[in-house]
């Protein structure tokens, strides 16, 4: 069965082509960013052993709307939540639930996306718990470098390929840098963001370079790589939201919206206030 998510980037790649903002729209951009990546950082620092995902999703709602903003996640074709919360082997858009209670060694990927003035911001982050394996660091951190060098490819004049290109080399060379089979999930992938959450273009993980859209100041593209500590597959559970690993191993997940300008990329979900900060 088709997930929701694919269809839903199906139907996304039937729109009318991918939206050019203004240098004060991307102003507006960074203000839902900057929401998001405040909102993270209390997720972050609120997650520990014993803490439930349905917590976590309460502080993330409360700090959104706190701003002014609105969760862009609760009530998206029906998703329950105002995080994404997934725990070790899912992959993506795990529901918060009271049930779901963190332990000590967990490997937490939590996805939150905000909207502010009609504009959107979509970040993601993996979180360690506890004792965690240096495998599952590994994990995270190779995700987090696949992410990065991403980002630093989205520049005016490439191709969107590229991006994916980079996502994929740097996976590649995590696999012989620690003799690891870290599994690059391709099911899934990137998307423009801008007025609506979900907008063209798709942006896939993986990729040869030189294909897809030129990539042009005032795009805003969301990066996203996913990693698995071994195969690549994925499963839907039958919630019809959950995306786990089809051999149980664990997975991680990082997220940034990123602009296109002629200066270089520009991060709108993050902390940091200078411009063009990674």
């Amino acid at each position: 069965m088709i997930s929701r998510f694919l269809r839903l980037l199906r139907a996304r790649r039937r729109g009318p082509g991918v939206e050019i903002k203004t240098p004060d729209e991307l102003d507006a951009m960074r203000a839902a960013g900057l929401i998001v990546a405040r909102t993270l950082s209390a997720v972050q620092e609120t997650a520990r052993p014993g803490v439930s995902t349905a917590e976590l999703d309460e502080l993330a709602e409360q700090s959104i709307r706190d701003a002014g903003a609105v969760p862009a996640f609760k009530g998206y074709h029906g998703f329950p939540g105002s995080i994404c919360a997934s725990v070790n082997e899912q992959v993506v858009h795990g529901i918060p639930d009271t049930d779901a209670v963190l332990r000590d060694g967990d490997l937490l990927s939590v996805d939150c996306g905000a909207v502010l003035d009609g504009w959107y911001g979509d970040a993601a982050v993996t979180i360690a718990l506890g004792e965690t394996s240096e495998a599952d660091r590994a994990l995270s951190e190779r995700t987090r470098q696949a992410m990065l060098a991403g980002v630093d490819a989205a520049r005016a004049g490439s191709r969107l390929t590229d991006i994916s290109h980079a996502v994929q080399r740097s996976v590649e060379q995590a696999r012989s840098a620690d003799a690891a089979a870290y599994g690059l999930v391709t099911e899934y992938g990137g998307h423009g963001i801008g007025r609506a959450m979900h907008m063209d273009p798709f942006l896939p993980n993986a990729g040869r370079r030189g294909k897809g859209p030129r990539l042009e100041p005032g795009m805003a593209l969301a990066i996203e790589p996913m990693l698995t500590g071994a195969s690549a597959e994925t499963v839907e559970l039958d919630d019809g939201w959950t995306v786990v690993t089809s051999d149980n191993s664990r997975a991680a997940h990082w997220e940034h919206t990123v602009a296109i300008t002629t200066d270089g990329p520009w991060v709108l979900t993050t902390l940091e206030d200078a411009r063009l900060a990674c």
